[in-house]
């Protein structure tokens, strides 16, 4: 999405805040003035300016009002406020019905402010994204073309300071990338030749060449943004209830009004001024303003403040799902834990050279792409050790490597390639110990028998303790369902702190496990990152996925992890928690009001001033509580 496709949808949204809220205020003045006028006895020129007053400050919601009744084809509370206003001129009270149009108004331009509060993220994140890229030509010149026109494949010049066009890879060039749109990490990280490069993020340092390898409209920047624009328009049950009952109650309360024209005249003597005025009033306090304002300014502030912190809410109806939830299942690689092994112990015979043997496994390893031989090489280079080419070297697929080395032969794999017995007696039987912590143990031999034993293992994310210690502050319990075996999840799971786990969980396994955990807890939220996490995704209450997973996890989840934080989750549950409560607040609160205000009207305790004042008042005070969301929570 371009910059002008972003401010032509977010100009209009900006300049009508302005002006609502300035025809509140002109609207006021022209109360005032038509008050003091009408003192002097000007009551015709105080009656123009107040029909004045009607017109400007009624505009805005009047025509809100009836386009939505002629939408829907029914009334809704804009309505009624047009008709109490109306009514209270027709009877003579041209100031109670002005200052009800001012009040309605101003509640008006602050809802109008919290929708913009609410934009306000999602707008930031919209105008990061460049609309023009440096296109590469075959000469080595370079044209500037719109970020839209370019394909898959396209070769792009980006110059320090201008941000990142498209996703793609490097091919040419190192810098530095500002990768905090995405992430929300202050810290630059240095990318090199064949590293993955985000659109909307900041090139900082070098010039580089890069080849995109996604459509501009499948970023995942573009994906971050149509996640939040998703959820700012999906209405939570709740909401969905109160735009129900909406209908319903604005029904109920023109036929209560109905009735109040005529019944009280007969009933109680009361004549036609007051029973009229009586039923105007009703009008006015009956109104559902506050009670309809309760959630959605709520719900649209909490999926910003997620929105800010990297977690995006898929809609109202997800986030209030969190608050609820009594158990969070988790994935294991990916998830708790990086994803990468890396080596943590490294075990040489008595009198070998230990550098030689690292030195002399890795350039062996340096020969295979697979994983843990690339974590062996990491490990060597991180020791400021560098590989040699082996000449003679066969892979042996499923045991491992056969290399010739100085014209002697060289064995690298697990203990059945290079002698279980062996490896078995090696530093007093240490592969058992390492077994037991859930690490995976690489051997090498040479013609005197076993030279060294590297223990490689998958390790938890640094934050990942923590992240299960603030859920079971919460009273949330944490289980794990991983495909590993029993002695790897066990050592994970001791180590990261969970409740419980299962190991040896299949894809279609970790669904029918988590319908179990439905049965058990009620609502049990699921964390994964993987294709094979996305049915367990979708079988869970809530499905929570990390922002670097699958494309099939992250358009499965209800919830995203964009900083690939756990702790995360539990800010999120607490966002969802606070939500509900101030949500609670708001419909106890403008229930209560309406209940008071109706009974004083029956009484004739209340009059429309002071009627107008407490029903527009609690719509105001319940649309500021709701903005409470969009700060912090601890």
């Amino acid at each position: 999405m371009t910059t002008e496709t972003t401010e032509a949808q977010q100009t209009p949204r900006h300049w009508t805040a302005h002006i609502e809220l300035i025809a509140a205020l002109l609207s006021g003045l022209l109360i005032v003035s038509a008050w003091l006028i009408g003192k002097d006895g000007n009551e015709s020129l105080s009656i123009a300016l107040y029909i004045i007053a009607f017109l400007i400050g009624g505009f805005a919601k009047a025509k809100e009002g009836i386009e939505e009744t002629i939408a829907d084809k029914q009334l809704n509370v804009e309505m009624l406020m047009v008709f109490a206003a109306i009514g209270s001129a027709i009877i003579g009270y041209w100031a109670e019905g002005a200052i009800l149009i001012f009040i309605f108004a101003v509640s008006g331009a602050l809802e109008t402010y919290t929708l913009n509060k609410s934009h306000k993220e999602i707008s930031a994140l919209m105008n990061m994204q460049p609309e023009e890229a440096w296109l590469l030509q075959g000469d080595g010149s370079t044209k500037s073309v719109p970020t839209s026109s370019l394909s898959v494949g396209a070769a792009i010049v980006v110059r320090p300071g201008e941000r990142i066009p498209v996703d793609g890879i490097i091919l040419q060039g190192t810098t530095s990338i500002d990768m905090s749109a995405i992430n929300g990490e202050s810290v630059p990280v240095t990318k090199e030749k064949n590293d993955e490069l985000f659109a909307g993020t900041m090139n900082i340092s070098g010039v580089i060449h890069m080849e995109m390898t996604k459509p501009s409209s499948d970023t995942l920047f573009q994906k971050i943004i149509t996640l939040v624009q998703n959820a700012q328009s999906e209405k939570s049950p709740s909401q969905q209830f109160i735009e129900k009952f909406e209908g319903t109650y604005v029904k109920i309360v023109i036929l209560t009004v109905l009735v109040m024209m005529f019944l009280p005249h007969f009933l109680f003597g009361w004549d036609w001024t007051t029973t009229l005025y009586r039923a105007i009033v009703l009008l006015v306090v009956a109104s559902p303003c506050a009670l309809v304002a309760s959630i959605m300014p709520a719900t649209l502030a909490a999926v910003s403040n997620g929105a800010k912190r990297g977690i995006l809410f898929k809609g109202g109806v997800h986030l209030e799902h969190l608050g609820s939830l009594q158990a969070i299942a988790f994935d294991k690689t990916g998830t708790l834990t990086t994803g990468k092994p890396v080596v943590t112990d490294f075990f040489v015979r008595s009198k070998a050279d230990r550098t030689q043997a690292l030195s002399l496994l890795a350039s062996i390893e340096a020969q295979s792409n697979h994983p843990l031989a690339l974590a062996i090489v990491n490990y060597a280079q991180e020791h400021g050790l560098t590989t040699r080419g082996i000449e003679h070297i066969e892979d042996v697929p499923g045991f491992g490597i056969r290399a010739v080395v100085d014209e002697q032969e060289i064995l690298v794999g697990n203990p059945r390639f290079v002698g279980a017995q062996e490896t078995k007696d090696f530093h007093q039987g240490i592969i058992h110990e390492l077994y037991e912590d859930g690490k995976t143990v690489v051997f090498i031999k040479d013609s005197q028998g076993i030279l060294a034993a590297v223990a490689l293992k998958d390790t938890l994310r640094p934050e990942a303790v923590q992240a299960i210690q603030d859920l079971r502050q919460l009273g949330i319990q944490s289980i794990m369902l991983t495909g590993d075996n029993e002695k790897t999840a066990h050592a994970i799971a001791k180590e990261a702190g969970l409740d419980r786990y299962v190991a040896n969980c299949l894809p279609e396994m970790k669904v029918e496990q988590m319908k179990g955990l439905l049965k058990e807890y009620g609502n049990v939220g699921m964390v994964g990152d993987g294709i094979n996490d996305a049915p367990a995704l979708a079988t869970a209450t809530s499905g929570i996925a990390m922002g670097e997973g699958t494309d099939v996890a992250l358009e499965t989840a209800d919830v995203i992890l964009m900083q690939n934080d756990l702790t995360k989750i539990s800010y999120a549950v607490k966002v969802s928690k606070k939500m509900q409560r101030v949500v609670k607040q708001n419909v106890f609160f403008s229930v209560s009001v309406i209940a008071i205000l109706i009974m004083s009207n029956f009484m004739q305790v209340v009059d429309l001033p002071l009627g107008v004042i407490g029903h527009e008042g609690s719509t105001i005070l319940v649309i500021l509580n709701g903005l409470r969301l969009l700060n912090r929570i601890n």
